[in-house]
């Protein structure tokens, strides 16, 4: 009976592995915005940043909403900067100089200046109105970014006095480590303990990453992807939980599910923007069956080759193109990349979404979660049913096929497009 269980709970752990790759909630235009404008900063003293909504004016004062955080009462300097960027802009070159009156409550704006040591006020020595239309083209030129130059893990090692930090990534072609590498110029946040949100997250130093916290940074590559000169890192700490459903609370918005692995019963929360996917039955038995056939040889589980000679991909080996083993989940998945890659974090996000009352007690679910904090508790960010074929598929000694944890993706608004 162990040992079974111990399979069991590797198997759980292996959906942790090889299923979720959480795209989370996307990185807000405000953040887009935000780190666009920051490079046409970097030759001024460091002085304090606030992005948000006009809420109030009255005279040369502005009460400031933040995306998030409490409200800022900004004070306009007579010798400040009022800038408007105009529609299809993407830099402060063209913006149109305005005055105070030209300011409107709603309008979207970034305030520079010097803050208060509790940071509920500002001095602005510069007003810059962005429109709507400015967020969302630099939202999506961020994303593609991201996309492109993104890489994300869970954290293996971390080297404060070299400015190194190492992660590893994992797929059905094995376990690769990257030397993500920061320089002075490197901005480096660290997500709050009760949100996934990329606008939520804190500056922060690289002494503050641990072994274990999942990462993201944006940056060059290497000619053989095994380093990355990082411009931007986002790192946290976000359990994942495996195991069975034991109760559910609708009217409050709560499930507990019983950890296999900690053997504890965890309470999380179902928020607004909690995403909660079923992955089909016809999809989750493919992926097991990838799953089975990528154990190394003679592992047991692995299945026996026919010949010697047989052409098709064995563990350790990737399909043509990067693909799974053994072809993707099937033609017209949605799972491919433009490069012909998998894209099984896409694929993912493609299946169909379910309501809390939609999960029944005894689901076996896989579950992304924030950190919490004592007060608050963990928050569902992802939850994933219909994993039972994939539970059953990881067989006796599959510890030695956990290549790392899930990832985060790339990107903070996810490898499909924070």
């Amino acid at each position: 009976m162990n040992k079974n269980r111990n399979n069991k709970n590797a198997a759980i752990v292996a959906v942790l592995f090889f299923v979720i790759a959480v795209s989370s909630t996307s990185l807000s235009s405000a953040s887009f915005v935000s780190a666009t404008l920051q490079a046409q900063d970097a030759a001024q003293p460091a002085v304090a940043r606030r992005l948000g909504t006009v809420k109030a004016i009255n005279g040369n004062a502005i009460t400031l909403t933040p995306d998030s955080g409490p409200e800022v009462a900004v004070t306009v300097q007579p010798n400040a900067r009022l800038l408007r960027i105009a529609a299809g802009e993407k830099d402060l070159k063209n913006a149109t100089p305005i005055r105070m009156q030209d300011l409107q409550v709603g309008d979207r704006v970034r305030v520079r200046g010097q803050a208060s040591a509790d940071g509920t006020s500002i001095a602005a020595l510069e007003v810059i109105v962005i429109p709507t239309s400015v967020v969302a083209a630099v939202s999506d030129q961020m994303r593609q970014d991201w996309q492109k130059r993104g890489i994300g893990g869970p954290v293996s090692a971390v080297d404060p006095a070299a400015g190194t930090v190492t992660i590893s990534t994992s797929s059905f072609a094995g376990k690769k480590s990257i030397v993500v590498r920061t320089t002075k110029s490197t901005v480096i946040h660290r997500y709050a303990p009760d949100s996934a949100k990329p606008e939520d997250a804190k500056p922060s130093t690289l002494q503050e990453v641990h072994i274990g916290d999942q990462l993201r940074a944006r940056g060059d590559r290497n000619p053989d992807g095994s380093e990355l000169a990082a411009e931007e890192i986002y790192a946290g700490n976000f359990p994942n939980i495996a195991g069975l459903i034991k109760s559910i609370d609708a009217s409050g918005g709560t499930i507990s599910v019983q950890d296999v692995l900690s053997k504890k019963t965890v309470q999380l929360k179902i928020a607004s923007d909690s995403q909660l996917h079923q992955i089909p039955a016809e999809m989750a038995q493919r992926f097991a069956t990838r799953l089975k056939s990528a154990l190394p040889p003679g592992m047991p589980g692995a299945p026996m080759n026919s010949s010697a000679g047989s052409s098709s991909p064995t563990a350790g080996q990737a399909a043509p193109g990067g693909g799974m083993p053994g072809g993707g989940m099937g033609a017209g998945s949605g799972g491919a990349r433009s490069g012909g890659a998998f894209d099984f974090q896409r694929l993912l996000d493609q299946t169909p979404a379910v309501a809390l009352a939609d999960l029944h007690k005894g689901d076996a679910v896989a579950v992304l979660a924030t950190e919490g904090t004592p007060a608050s508790g963990s928050t569902v960010i992802k939850l994933f049913s219909g994993v039972e074929p994939i539970l059953q598929a990881a067989p006796n000694g599959s510890q030695a096929m956990m290549l790392a944890p899930w990832s985060l993706g790339g990107a903070p608004g996810g490898d499909a497009g924070p």
